[in-house]
């Protein structure tokens, strides 16, 4: 069983000058642990291996973190549960490399980049298909960039609420939202569209 957080996959450059940390989704609830059979680890290990190519040629290191639990599983008075994952991984990339990070995340992953984006670490959030409800904060994206993407067949994550989302953010952000088009949540229809747009937005944030 899964007891802490963990770096599954690391596609380093021989002398890194920006790190990608590749948040992955999950689920609203759910206290189970995150193993190799999870879908939206999955996911998230593909999108990182897609980014490693063109990135570390660009001498940016793409990390994927394994969460400990499945859930966001918020709760009154306790953190959601990626979220001290996500700043053990930004404390521990700041620990060994001392580089800027901009974080890309994935559904639950984009929401949980959002949560951190306070970090002295990192530069800005790439959010795919993110889930941003209307009550989220848009203060620890301050000073920081915002790039957001949604399709709109997304029945899983609300498109809307990511465009009023970003248009919050951009009080105090650089912040912009891209439309994907007539695409779903898992990000399996015009994956190589996905892709691209990810490399070109951390590219954007790490300028």
């Amino acid at each position: 069983m899964t007891t802490s957080p963990t770096f599954t996959d690391e596609h380093l450059p021989a002398s890194p000058r920006a790190i990608a940390l590749v948040l992955h989704g999950g689920a609203e609830h759910g206290t189970m642990p995150v193993d190799g059979r999870s879908l939206s680890w999955r996911r998230g290990r593909a999108l990182a291996r897609h980014l490693a190519g063109p990135l570390n040629g660009d001498g940016i290191g793409v990390v994927l973190l394994r969460y400990r639990v499945k859930g966001w599983n918020a709760a009154a008075g306790a953190l959601p549960s990626p979220v001290p994952d996500a700043r053990w991984a930004l404390d521990a990339l700041a620990a060994e490399h001392g580089l800027p990070v901009a974080v890309v995340g994935h559904s639950m992953g984009a929401r949980t980049g959002v949560a951190v984006a306070d970090h002295p670490s990192v530069r800005g959030v790439v959010a795919l298909a993110p889930w941003l409800p209307p009550s989220d904060p848009v203060e620890p994206l301050a000073g920081k960039v915002l790039r957001a993407a949604h399709g709109r067949r997304d029945r899983i994550t609300s498109a809307r609420a990511t465009r009023k989302y970003v248009e919050r953010a951009s009080a105090v952000a650089d912040a912009e939202f891209t439309d994907m088009g007539a695409v779903g949540h898992y990000l399996l229809r015009r994956t190589s569209l996905w892709n691209a747009w990810a490399t070109a937005s951390v590219r954007e944030v790490l300028a």
